[in-house]
């Protein structure tokens, strides 16, 4: 049995006690005064996980963008100027002279000493410079898919994907609800466990002095004196843990709605045991209420897109392409000047691509997707079972906490009744000492395992409304 103060075992108030060294700022600090709801509204607006599980969603519309962005045409201009100071230089048979020495032949030509001009065995070589010093060209490029099924099945998978980041922020702002809610409501527990504890030192006070008044009056022993005093002391330090843990869970608590640790927090909601009984227990549940079920019924649409997408590249791809290109040669950088031509080249393409063999790739990858999307399947089936199985065990420890809770509250009614006729029957002189010290220890004890029950009830509420998607 869970006695003395309640435990605090969330490592997010763990990470924001020791986070505190490092979270100092300079800035005036503020006060925050929260109901639990209000907490919890602002934990899902300023928490850090929720943030980037937001930025997740813009970071998929802009994925969506590139996807959308591959169907659009596409223009490019482009212009490059080339200066060459050196103009290359080529040798190249001399196809000149063959031609030269052949009319000379067939026109009886002699030279100066009246002989016939006779063609050289070897006419040689000559050197000739390829292009000019300045070169200047510019144009534009136009693309244009025209059908490729992997961009298209990419399109029709947008929605889907924007919805799939939109349910992983969802699913992050439930644990983060569930969390506030359980560190919010055991620090509320743990603040109403001061409270007794406050009345429970000032009873052993006046128990204190009572004693000390019998013992100098000769009625009691010092050790009766002592017990009282070593009591009263163990309930002051149990006081002082208890404000200490709940110092902690407050850090905790900041840390985790993104509240600077300079920062002063209140939480203003109490917790009855009426508020724990209430609207629990339905027995109707869905499975589409859970964030994680529908998150996993969005995959298997994304899988079977992904199946799809590997499908079609099996077919032909169509792209148009076109282009326009105006370039000039210049001796001396006289481009923009005078009437010297610019010369224009231009062009359109149609590209089918046929798939004819590849290794057996796009089969591998075809059935790779589908047993990725037999898995996803059966994932869902488990995932169902698993609902089912926290739906039962939460039902079955809210039962449980309540019966306790309750049982635990009427033994406080018992042990303060056994408290107030030990009591008067030691104000009466007719108890001993150890008689009250006994029955105090005891509703003590009731008061510790009542609101132990208290805080394990609320838990398992909030448990059991996650396992049914109703928190």
């Amino acid at each position: 049995m869970k006695t003395g103060l309640i435990k605090f075992t969330f490592a997010t108030i763990l990470s924001g006690v020791c986070f505190i060294a490092n979270a100092q700022q300079k800035a005036p600090s503020q006060v925050h005064s929260f109901t639990a709801q209000e907490a919890v509204d602002y934990a899902l607006k300023n928490a850090v996980q929720v943030k980037n599980a937001l930025l997740d969603i813009k970071l998929q519309e802009q994925q969506n963008k590139q996807i959308t962005a591959a169907a659009l045409p596409h223009f490019t201009g482009s212009a490059s100027l080339s200066y060459n100071p050196n103009v290359a230089v080529q040798t190249i048979p001399d196809f000149i002279s063959p031609a030269v020495y052949g009319v000379l032949s067939q026109n009886n030509v002699k030279n100066g000493n009246g002989e016939p001009i006779v063609a050289p065995k070897d006419y040689g070589f000559f050197a000739v410079g390829f292009g000019a010093k300045y070169t200047l060209n510019a144009g534009i490029d136009f693309n244009q898919i025209l059908f490729d099924g992997q961009v298209f099945v990419g399109l029709q998978a947008r929605r889907a994907s924007i919805k799939n980041a939109q349910l992983a922020a969802d699913v992050t702002k439930e644990q983060i609800k569930a969390n506030v809610y359980k560190i919010y409501y055991q620090l509320a527990v743990a603040k109403r466990q001061i409270g007794t504890l406050d009345a429970n030192i000032a009873n052993y006070d006046k128990l204190l002095h009572d004693t000390k008044v019998i013992y100098q009056n000769g009625f009691a022993e010092k050790l009766d004196v002592d017990k009282v005093q070593v009591q009263l002391s163990n309930l002051e330090t149990q006081k002082l843990k208890a404000q200490n843990q709940i110092d902690a869970g407050k850090e905790g608590l900041k840390f985790l709605m993104n509240i600077p640790q300079k920062d002063s927090l209140y939480l203003t909601d109490t917790l009855s045991d009426e508020e724990i009984k209430s609207g629990i227990l339905d027995a109707n549940y869905n499975y589409e209420d859970r964030k994680e079920f529908q998150q996993l019924e969005n995959s298997i649409d994304l899988g079977k897109y992904n199946v799809k997408r590997y499908q079609l590249s099996k077919i032909p791809t169509l792209t148009f392409s076109a282009n326009i290109n105006q370039n000039a040669q210049r001796t001396t950088f006289t481009f923009f000047k005078g009437s010297e031509p610019w010369y224009t080249t231009s062009f359109l393409n149609f590209t089918l691509n046929i798939p004819i063999f590849d290794g057996g790739a796009r089969n591998a990858n075809i059935a790779t997707a589908k047993l990725n999307l037999q898995k996803m399947n059966n994932s869902l089936e488990q995932l169902k079972s698993s609902i089912d199985n926290d739906v039962n065990q939460a039902r079955i420890n809210m039962r449980s906490a309540i019966l306790t809770m309750d049982v635990q509250k009427k033994n406080i009614e018992l042990a303060q009744n056994v408290y107030n006729s030990t009591k008067l029957k030691y104000e009466q002189g007719v108890g001993s000492n150890q008689e009250i010290s006994t029955a105090q220890a005891d509703l003590v004890t009731a008061q510790n395992n009542y609101y132990s029950s208290l805080y394990d009830a609320i838990i398992a509420k909030i448990d059991y409304l996650t396992a049914t998607g109703k928190l």
